[in-house]
């Protein structure tokens, strides 16, 4: 599956935005969507896994209460609703893709999109 997620933005701290994920090549309903964020010089950090059928969403502690995940299979796209930003969740935003199940470990998708990135100023 080739994954592309888009929607990133810059917004002031309070705002929100909505990043979505889509599959192509084959259906993104057979996958596991985890999002995560990278800065620079730091290691890519999980933020949100969404399970196949139901899009029941995990979240990482720092964004719980805040982002809400979703799915619309019908579409091949997966949600990620980011509402009451903060300067720091000011980063790239990966969407990636597994059928064995979520995962908080990004080694553990093998199918990744490009990155959209996030900006939040004060």
């Amino acid at each position: 599956v080739q994954l592309q997620a888009y929607g990133g933005g810059s917004v002031q701290a309070g705002g929100s935005l909505r990043l979505s994920c889509t599959g192509s090549g084959r259906a993104l309903s057979s996958y596991y969507v985890g999002w995560f964020r990278q800065t620079p010089g730091k290691e890519r950090e999980w933020v949100a896994a969404t399970n196949t059928g139901g899009g029941y969403t995990f979240y990482a502690n720092f964004v719980k209460g805040r982002f809400t995940g979703s799915r619309d299979d019908a579409k091949s796209t997966v949600y990620l609703q980011m509402n009451s930003l903060e300067p720091g969740d000011t980063a790239v935003y990966y969407c990636a893709a597994r059928t064995t199940g979520s995962s908080s470990y990004a080694n553990e998708y093998p199918h990744w999109g490009r990155g959209t990135q996030v900006t939040v100023s004060s």
